[in-house]
C-alpha cells in the first residue's frame, strides 16, 4: 500500500491537500444528493458508492481508491443524465488530482501508512 503515495507533505501543503479532499467531499455529496435520481434502486445504489466516497476523501482512507471511485462517479453522473456538465468534470478532475497527489499528513492514510522512524539503540 505504500507505493500507491507519493509523499505525506505537511505544514501549509499540507492543509491545502486537507482543504482540497474536504471540498471534493462536500461537493460530491452536494451533487450526487441534490441533482434527481436516475433510477430507483440504481440512484440508490449510486448515492451509496457517492457517500462512501465522500466519506473516504473525507477523512483521507485510501485516497487514491477513493479519487478514482470519484471520477468513476462523476463521469458516470454526467454520462448518465445525457448532459456532462461542468461540475462533474471539475469534481473528476479533482479526484483525479487527489489520486495522483496523495491524501496529506492530516490523513488516516498518513497514520497508517507514512513514514516510519527506526530506533537503533
Amino acid at each position: 500500500m505504500q507505493r500507491l503515495f507519493s509523499a505525506f507533505p505537511n505544514s501549509w501543503p499540507g492543509c491545502g491537500l486537507l482543504l482540497l479532499r474536504i471540498a471534493a467531499a462536500t461537493a460530491t455529496i452536494l451533487c450526487c444528493f441534490g441533482a434527481p435520481p436516475l433510477q430507483a434502486l440504481s440512484g440508490k445504489v449510486f448515492q451509496g458508492i457517492a457517500a462512501t466516497t465522500s466519506a473516504l476523501l473525507l477523512v483521507g482512507l485510501w485516497t487514491p481508491v477513493a479519487g478514482l471511485l470519484q471520477v468513476c462517479v462523476e463521469l458516470t453522473s454526467g454520462f448518465a443524465r445525457d448532459a456532462l456538465g461542468y461540475n462533474q468534470i471539475l469534481l473528476a478532475v479533482l479526484g483525479l488530482s487527489l489520486s495522483m497527489i496523495g491524501p496529506g499528513a492530516w490523513s488516516i492514510d498518513a497514520r497508517l501508512f507514512g513514514r516510519k522512524q527506526i530506533d537503533f539503540k
